[in-house]
């Protein structure tokens, strides 16, 4: 069936949500990731409570004010979560602050890589509805990213506009869209740039940002919670992306995942958290990098890259973060906005929470 008469006879009959995205499916649709499943059977109270609390975090989500990594967290939440029906409109929403070089929902300057963390969604969007408008603009955005963006001599694509930064939080912005429109080889080597300048190999944990300029003082070593978490989530969106015909990537990239899991366990508090520094305990307890790590681990399980035992990590993180959502749906105590250095709430810490929980349903 063709996209624009799909989406045109869904609107007619009143299809929406997760019902858009199944019959999508049925009328020979490209895939989208998995749908969240209903619960199955069980504690009929536990099912009810976590559905109020689930639907209280995706408001409050949506009540924030968003920048453009926020707009693309967002967005691929709802993508996990099989809901195209909010993937279509925070698409539609990018294209209104899209600006000339290509980026999308910029606000401000924006950084040269941020916009991508929707990348993966708005294409998705513009596959569904056939809308053209969309398509070019997604289009234009990976134009930017493969030949026009700030970069390294070596190709890694630089995080902001005034310094030869790469920063953790680009894990999840590049290369998952690079490798969902088949920019395989790209995608893998961002991966390997980021990790030549970030990665810690004695503590199997990742730098916020570092600077190709060493006079530089604006490089970060230190071992944000957050950052990690960033880079486990957006590799495992590309291992989940790639070919069969990639099976050494993908072995060597679940690798990583694991050596990033594991640096990060080794230095969990008793409750299921970790400290903003993951190993500073003098630093905030934080957490969204338990968010974040448990959407990572349920994604390796599900797809057998990651062995069933980090399921038991998983479930313990997860717990943690849902006891810290609070009466309004806000998930207290993740690095917040707007200067991420305290803590508080934030978009992004909604975002996971929803794809954390939507990567667990997946697996029940």
């Amino acid at each position: 069936m063709d996209r624009r008469r799909f989406l045109q006879s869904s609107a007619l009959v009143g299809l929406s949500g997760p019902a858009l995205t199944a019959a999508w499916a049925s009328a020979g649709g490209d895939t989208v990731p998995d749908a969240a499943p209903a619960p199955a059977q069980g504690n009929v109270q536990h099912a009810e409570a976590s559905a109020e609390r689930l639907a209280k975090v995706r408001a409050a989500a949506l009540a924030l004010q968003r920048r453009d990594w926020e707009q693309g967290s967002l967005a691929q939440a709802f993508l996990e979560a099989g809901d195209m029906e909010q993937v279509i409109l925070f698409s539609k929403a990018a294209l209104v602050l899209k600006v000339p070089d290509g980026r999308m929902a910029v606000v401000g300057e924006g950084s040269p890589t941020d916009p991508a963390m929707g990348g993966e969604a708005y294409w998705r969007a513009g596959q569904v509805t056939g809308d053209a408008t969309l398509q070019r603009a997604v289009q234009d955005m990976l134009q930017w990213l493969l030949d026009r963006a700030p970069r390294a001599q070596d190709g890694t694509l630089y995080h902001v506009f005034q310094r030869p930064e790469v920063w953790s939080d680009g894990f999840n912005g590049a290369p998952p869209f690079l490798a969902a429109t088949g920019h395989y080889d790209e995608a893998v080597r961002q991966i390997d740039g980021f990790k030549r300048r970030l990665w810690n190999p004695e503590k199997k944990l990742l730098a916020h940002i570092a600077s190709d300029d060493k006079n530089l003082q604006a490089a970060q070593p230190e071992f944000f919670g957050t950052g990690n978490g960033w880079a486990a989530a957006g590799v495992a969106r590309v291992i989940r992306t790639l070919p069969a015909s990639r099976e050494s990537d993908r072995k060597r990239l679940a690798e990583f995942v694991r050596d990033i899991a594991d640096g990060c366990l080794a230095f969990q508090r008793s409750d299921g958290l970790f400290h903003n520094i993951v190993d500073r305990p003098a630093t905030f307890v934080e957490t969204n990098l338990a968010q974040m790590l448990a959407f990572a681990l349920y994604t390796g399980v599900k797809g057998g890259w990651l062995p069933a035992s980090y399921f038991e990590a998983a479930e313990r993180m997860r717990k943690a973060a849902e006891e810290k959502v609070d009466s309004f749906g806000f998930v207290q105590g993740v690095c917040g906005a707007p200067g991420f250095d305290s803590s508080g709430v934030s978009t992004e810490g909604q975002a996971f929470f929803l794809m954390m929980e939507a990567a667990a349903a997946k697996l029940a």
